[in-house]
């Protein structure tokens, strides 16, 4: 987290369905670095291709490292769609990257783990507040307004 405090309480400034996708690795083997390391290194280029273009769907990201054995980013999409073109895609970094990544499941067996998780949010379904803080999360991907703008309680935002 970065940035200088925004003063007051806050809230993202997005009112339409949300997609959050949680996508990480896990270190099964440390010394078999022909097998995770690769691994690790793909996602910095899918994540600086779709930062780069902003038609690509995802409002933003966050790395959350200190995971046991392995790291994780956590990704903000504002449609299923465009996070399911964008896995698709052959002309993207995704897709050579996920074919690398099962040649080294097959051949190095358990010694690199991965996982994901995708929630589709819908309209009035998710809620945020921010007090004093720079623009985080869901609020640093969509944008904050002041937390009247929403509605002044969660209930209310929630209701939107």
């Amino acid at each position: 987290m970065s940035g200088e405090p925004v003063q007051g309480r806050m809230t993202a400034d997005g009112a339409g369905e949300v997609v959050v996708f949680l996508i990480g690795m896990r270190v099964n083997n440390w010394r078999a670095v022909r097998s995770w390391l690769p691994v690790f290194r793909a996602m910095p280029r899918m994540i600086r291709e779709l930062a780069r273009d902003p038609e690509s769907g995802m409002l933003g990201y966050r790395l959350l490292p200190g995971l046991p054995r392995g790291i994780a980013v956590l990704q903000y999409w504002e449609s299923k769609e465009k996070l399911l073109a964008y896995a698709t895609d052959r002309d993207g970094e995704h897709r050579p990257a996920w074919a690398a990544f099962n040649r080294r499941v097959r051949e190095g067996k358990d010694k690199v783990g991965f996982w994901h998780e995708t929630f589709v949010v819908p309209a009035g379904a998710y809620e945020s507040i921010y007090i004093n803080m720079p623009e985080f999360g869901l609020g640093a991907a969509q944008g904050t307004v002041p937390v009247g703008r929403r509605g002044e309680r969660a209930a209310d935002r929630l209701a939107a």
